[in-house]
């Protein structure tokens, strides 16, 4: 192993070396100061005879007297069983005073792609105990849906909610419940939001199924891109070594976009739309491509990446490209959240694109499609007529129309509004539609088949009470 004294430079969290030997792209480094401590860094470029290498820590103290050397290996993530009930900081190391992790094998951080021949079509429901999801916008095993958020949002709050109930129901032929596990990868957090998580981890017992990735806002800017290979790393061992079913959570995209964007001006690149790197699509790619079931392995990873839209502008080039990667999104709505919804999801703009092969006889309830396609078109009738209201006022509108006007806001109360601590199955989900829309006349339930109206339709109670046929 060579050890070189022959750094040039010093720019941001770069360290430029000169060398004479071809040093391996993502070879991982160390860097020794004058006083003996040892800092880790990854090759960000390499040339004949100079290397430019990213520090995981901070750059401060290093200067041309600092040792390199190169350990000839790319970064790997000791992986184990007993990484369940952990929690790890941004470069995978225990911060939970626990015992040290005695890995089963070390994996190379960076995945192998999946073959696309191998590769399962995503079909099994997993139930979040969300109604505005399970109901309208069904997360299935293998799939990636993104929420798109904004700032001051509470998006954390529902990352929790879906960390804490998400679970594969148990299937029919089995006998016992799938294993389930959630990896959690916080990236530039706030020391007061790492407690909140850990905190709500902890106190309703979700901890002893995940695995936790901790990367706060005050580490430094390089940390936060491994961050997310590493909790997928792990998340790939556990499910398709171990067989289980993953459901990894990745919040926020947007710091990690952001942490693209300074090395990249640290680095002198060329930038793209917004400063943002050109490479951005294939690095986001590299890392959403990685959910996904493979033909014959019994594990999945289902990944729900969080982003907070910069200006609430989902044009932005980060909810842009994670919007032509990823199977659909979720939105978190700000009108909806400060009228006290909880959890704000606008279902209107909302789109799980493999919806349809989650649900259904078998998988969820033989009336779940139609249910959601009515849902919709009543839900969407409702918010046109709350613009005509503005204009007309309510009392020019029809009786038809006051009743979509009523359905709209028991939809946003009832159905969207459950809070951060209720877990609703699928079937009562559906019943609560059932409740709403029964609301409207029979004749305008045009998108659901007859049988399942004559089944579930809830006739009003004044219309079948004694008391309303005495009258």
């Amino acid at each position: 192993m060579k050890e070189y004294q022959t750094i040039t430079e010093v720019s941001g969290p770069l360290v430029f070396v000169e060398t004479d030997e071809p040093v391996g792209y993502d070879e991982i480094v160390e860097i020794e100061t004058g006083d003996g401590e040892i800092r880790r860094g990854q090759v960000l470029e390499s040339t004949s005879d100079h290397v430019a290498i990213q520090v995981f820590e901070s750059t401060q103290g290093i200067d041309r007297e600092c040792s390199v050397r190169f350990l000839g290996e790319t970064m790997k993530m000791p992986v184990t069983e007993d990484l369940l009930g952990r929690v790890l900081d941004g470069t995978g190391q225990p911060i939970d005073d626990g015992p040290d992790i005695v890995p089963d094998e070390r994996q190379d951080i960076v995945g192998k792609a999946i073959n696309p021949v191998s590769r399962e079509y995503p079909r099994e429901f997993i139930q979040t105990g969300i109604s505005a999801i399970d109901g309208m916008n069904t997360l299935v095993r293998g799939q990636k849906l993104p929420l798109f958020s904004g700032s001051g949002l509470p998006h954390n709050e529902l990352a929790l909610q879906i960390a804490r109930q998400a679970e594969v129901p148990e299937e029919e032929e089995e006998d016992e419940e799938s294993e389930f596990a959630v990896v959690f990868a916080a990236m530039g957090i706030t020391a007061e939001e790492a407690n909140e998580f850990m905190d709500d981890f902890e106190r309703t017992g979700a901890l002893e199924r995940s695995v936790v990735f901790m990367n706060l806002a005050d580490d430094p800017a390089v940390e936060r891109t491994i961050t997310p290979r590493l909790a997928l790393t792990t998340a790939e061992y556990l499910a398709f070594e171990k067989g289980y079913h993953v459901l990894t959570i990745m919040t926020n995209m947007t710091n990690y976009c952001e942490a693209l964007r300074e090395i990249g001006a640290a680095r002198e690149e060329v930038p793209g739309r917004r400063g943002y790197p050109g490479y951005m699509y294939t690095d986001l790619a590299g890392l959403y491509e990685r959910a996904g079931r493979i033909e014959g392995v019994e594990g999945s990873i289902t990944q729900i990446p969080i982003l907070t839209m910069p200006s609430d502008d989902d044009t932005h080039p980060i909810p842009d490209l994670t919007g032509y990667i990823t199977e659909g999104q979720i939105y978190v709505n700000r009108d909806l959240n400060s009228q006290g919804v909880r959890p704000p999801i606008n279902v209107l703009p909302s789109l799980s694109r493999l919806m349809d092969e989650g649900i259904g006889e078998g998988l969820t309830r033989e009336d779940h499609g139609d249910v959601s396609d009515q849902l919709f078109a009543a839900y969407a009738e409702g918010e046109d007529l709350r613009d005509l209201v503005n204009i007309v006022g309510r009392e020019a509108l029809s009786e038809r129309d006051n009743k979509y006007l009523d359905f709209a806001d028991r939809f946003e109360s009832e159905f969207v509004d459950q809070g951060y601590d209720t877990d609703r199955t699928i079937d009562e989900t559906l019943d609560i539609a059932w409740d709403l829309l029964s609301m409207l006349p029979k004749e305008e339930l045009n998108r659901i088949d007859e049988d399942f109206i004559a089944a579930n339709y809830v006739e009003e109670a004044t219309e079948t009470s004694p008391e309303a046929t005495a009258d």
